[in-house]
């Protein structure tokens, strides 16, 4: 007879092993198949190593400019080598904390590949589980419930294929041996910027294409300029509303050269290394899907609000659905989705209300409507900004560069949109996303006494601002 389990989740990610705690809490018997790592993407290939990358770049920055500080630095040297090892070290004790969490939760690990089977002697409905481990040996497992939480990985374009020597995607950058002189980014969404961000204050010379009209095009638009001018002060080039052509793609020794068109210009591009970031595609290939009535939808799994597929027992969450692939945004889908199953009521998730964050140098977040959605869904718009050159605190920081902007509902007062870009802003966009949350207006939010000096007093400048009302402007 097979192990039975209330839950099986294909997927040991963040959005699988939160779930997996969360059903545990409850009182299910959990199972959990992982053909990797637990901890999934953003532990082992996204978030966490990328940001150690990124803190060790701004360390470097730092240092660099020690003596605006009044601080004598003597022989500043980079150890890209030794930042490896800093990453590799959080990563892995991260991993081990996940590892203790299955552990005292009473969840079963499975390390192996996990398909879904249609229905069969072992389950009258499809849903069982056969798990494939790496020695070629196999097992089948049977839930009530299944969760998919397999994630995604970085989208390809055709022709530019990760090689090994020139091209890469994230995943090759963060296992870099040595810094390339040079690097082309192709795509300037968030994780582009990221990297290019990252390449730049470790020296790299850096240029970035992106098809859009502007880096950043999910961003409000005011972010999406100050992110452009801030990056080329820093001597990265950019190239927006540019078509990258993979099939001009010529290896060199020692480089690659690649051309792009620009409103029917032809731009030519060389790099020792070429960065593809250009989204991420669900991983749903291989998982068991036509043994069950799944729909796939844009590429991902479609699932209602509680994350059902077209068979109520069998859910999905995170990257492998589409909409907002995001860490934290996964792991509350996963914990919707195991309270449905254990049969309570849990409220569907506004995704309106879910804080986004770019981790470059100057930091981005937002949470809710850019200006320009708000006055395409017929909102009478009006706006609060204030820079954080007016912070004390961001001074004395030495950072600030940037600015807070809101997005108000004239008619009624609600804040629509909280968008920064600035110092510590992926730390300050809480309080927005809360204040989304509480539905709070921007009275209140400009009637709450934020400690001075503190980079959060931006937050209350900007509210008042809304009313042109702002003490330090």
């Amino acid at each position: 007879m097979s192990n039975q389990y209330d839950v099986v989740i294909l997927g040991g990610g963040t959005g699988g092993y939160v779930a997996a705690i969360r059903a545990s809490q409850l009182g299910l018997k959990v199972a959990v198949v992982e053909k990797d790592k637990l901890g999934g993407t953003c532990l082992h290939r996204g978030c966490i190593p990328s940001k150690a990358l990124l803190r060790s770049a701004e360390v470097y920055h730092t240092l660099k400019h020690a003596e605006e500080y009044g601080v004598t630095a003597s022989e500043i040297g980079l150890n890209f080598a030794r930042m490896q090892e800093r990453k590799a070290k959080i990563v892995e004790q991260l991993h081990k904390g996940v590892q203790h969490l299955m552990k005292s939760g009473k969840i079963t690990v499975y390390e192996g590949i996990g398909r879904i089977m249609g229905p069969s002697i072992f389950s009258p409905q499809a849903g069982a589980v056969n798990i494939e481990y790496p020695n070629g040996d196999s097992e089948i497992i049977t839930p009530k419930f299944v969760l998919i939480a397999t994630g995604s990985r970085p989208r390809m374009l055709p022709g530019l294929e990760v090689d090994k020597e020139f091209i890469m995607t994230s995943d090759e950058a963060l296992q870099l041996e040595t810094l390339p002189k040079s690097v082309v980014i192709v795509g300037g969404g968030v994780i582009g910027v990221e990297w290019a961000s990252l390449f730049n204050d470790l020296g790299v010379e850096v240029e970035i294409v992106e098809f859009a009209d502007r880096i950043l095009p999910l961003e409000d638009e005011d972010i999406s300029k100050e992110m452009a001018r801030l990056l080329k002060k820093r001597k990265i080039k950019i190239h927006t509303g540019a078509k990258i052509m993979p099939e001009t793609l010529e290896r060199g020794e020692g480089s690659i050269t690649i051309k792009a068109d620009q409103n029917g210009k032809e731009i030519v591009l060389t790099a020792e290394k070429l960065l593809v970031s250009v989204g991420r595609q669900a991983n749903i290939e291989d998982i068991g899907l036509n043994n069950i009535e799944a729909e796939i939808d844009r590429g991902g799994i479609k699932v209602n609000d509680m994350y059902q597929t077209r068979e109520s027992h069998i859910y999905a969450i995170g990257d492998v659905i589409g909409g907002l692939q995001l860490a934290h945004v996964a792991s509350r889908e996963g914990i919707t989705a195991v309270e449905h199953m254990a049969g309570l009521h849990p409220e569907p998730i506004d995704y309106s209300m879910i804080a986004k964050c770019t981790y470059s140098r100057p930091e981005v977040a937002n949470v809710g409507l850019t200006e320009a959605e708000a006055k395409e869904q017929g909102y009478i718009v009006k706006v609060g900004k204030f820079n954080f050159r007016a912070i004390g605190k961001a001074l004395v920081y030495g950072e600030y560069d940037g600015f807070v902007k809101l997005v108000v509902d004239e008619q009624t007062g609600d804040l629509l949109g909280v968008h920064m870009i600035g110092p510590h802003v992926t730390d300050l966009i809480a309080e927005g996303a809360l204040a989304r949350v509480l539905d709070a207006t921007p009275w209140e939010i400009a009637h709450t006494i934020h400690p001075h000096p503190t980079l959060s007093e931006i937050m209350g400048e900007a509210a008042l601002a809304v009313d042109g009302k702002a003490i330090h402007s």
